[in-house]
């Protein structure tokens, strides 16, 4: 991307009120739960699953869905490694917005590269970052293809798909491995809720 225009004359403007503040309005901490793994993994279904949980728990929450966002703020975005890379870019500047208003802001994104998903780590702080694992493998992932994207990446409609003609980096030390493809939804949501109580963000 090309360097911002005036970027000198933008500064940083201080909230009155505070992250600080609006957890203790809410009750509890910000962070970003940031779901990856292949398309069909059952992200989604997964970030849902746990906001919904979180929702009836009275507890501030959000998702950010990968399709859902290509509607309207990266909807000028396609699928090079460039775009992707914005993608992500842009998504974890939204999310660290979330965390500064004390919302736990849950992302499900394929996010297929490390380095752009270090990048949305680092913008918060690193306690306020929980990488998700959605571990599926590929056969399931393509068995499941609720979208059909995956047969259409074999017929050579959709280029740079991730998994058959793009790459995808796993995570190299996640917060949290979900493996998709061996464990229930109803597992996997009390899996993550118990580690939001461990590390005392709700």
């Amino acid at each position: 991307m090309s360097q911002k225009p005036f970027a000198d004359n933008i500064h940083w403007h201080d909230s009155v009120v505070t992250k600080q503040d609006r957890s203790q309005l809410n009750g509890h901490k910000s962070c970003v739960l940031w779901f990856t793994g292949l398309s069909g993994s059952g992200k989604s279904t997964l970030a849902n699953a746990v906001n919904q949980r979180l929702f009836e728990k009275k507890l501030s929450s959000y998702v950010l869905d990968g399709d859902n966002v290509r509607h309207g703020l990266n909807g000028d975005l396609g699928f090079s490694p460039e775009d992707r890379q914005e993608n992500i870019r842009r998504i974890g500047e939204v999310s660290k917005l979330f965390v500064d208003n004390g919302t736990i802001v849950l992302t499900a994104f394929v996010s297929p590269y490390r380095d752009d998903r270090m990048i949305a780590r680092k913008l918060v702080s690193k306690e306020e970052f929980i990488e998700v694992y959605v571990k599926c493998n590929l056969e399931e992932c393509e068995n499941r293809d609720p979208k059909g994207l995956y047969k259409k990446a074999r017929n050579g409609e959709i280029p740079e798909f991730t998994g058959i003609s793009a790459p995808y980096e796993e995570p190299e030390s996640p917060e949290l491995v979900i493996s998709s493809d061996e464990t229930s939804i109803d597992t996997s949501v009390e899996q993550i809720i118990t580690f939001l109580e461990k590390k005392q963000i709700i």
